[in-house]
């Protein structure tokens, strides 16, 4: 059962990591458009500035899961790197309880926004409504909730090999 869910989490993983690098690359690539259309061509377009705000949605908070699970999300760590082997073992635990309430906190409150503007229409981009385009928030929290869950359990993804589904 660990290893499934170990290796569930390393595919997880992967696909979050996609998600927002192409999530940036095509950010990267609208807000030019944009720029290009209003300032050369003289004519405003209305798609590329919320195009670019779900990616950077999608970006921020689907590429955060990812960067906590491998380690490279911000973190201060000036207090604890001075502390005793077992301080620091209490403080960590602390930390990740503590990332447990925030993603819940997150979790919650965003689905019931998602749920709350989900009929209401964006003027600009009419094929999303308000409520989807904050998809990325609700998504982005249970994909962090079950990383912290795997460091809790299994400890952090860095003092592991990844594991693939079949392998022994």
């Amino acid at each position: 059962m660990a290893r499934y869910y170990l290796s569930t989490m390393d595919a997880l993983y992967r696909l979050s990591i996609w998600v927002a690098g192409i999530a940036l690359i095509i950010m990267v690539a609208v807000i030019p458009m944009g720029i290009f259309a209003r300032y050369v061509q003289n004519e405003g377009l209305s798609w590329p500035e919320p195009v670019a705000i779900l990616c950077m949605v999608t970006f921020t908070f689907i590429g955060a899961a990812a960067s906590y699970r491998s380690g490279s999300h911000i973190a201060v760590s000036m207090v604890t790197d001075r502390l005793s082997g077992e301080n620091k073992k209490v403080c960590l635990l602390l930390v990740d309880l503590l990332m447990v309430l925030i993603s819940l906190f997150i979790l919650v409150y965003s689905y019931i926004l998602c749920s709350e503007l989900w009929t209401q229409p964006v003027a600009e981009f009419p094929l999303l409504t308000a409520g989807q385009t904050y998809i990325p928030l609700p998504i982005g929290s249970a994909i962090t909730l079950m990383f912290i869950i795997e460091r809790l359990f299994f400890g952090p993804q860095t003092h592991r090999p990844v594991v693939m589904i079949g392998n022994s």
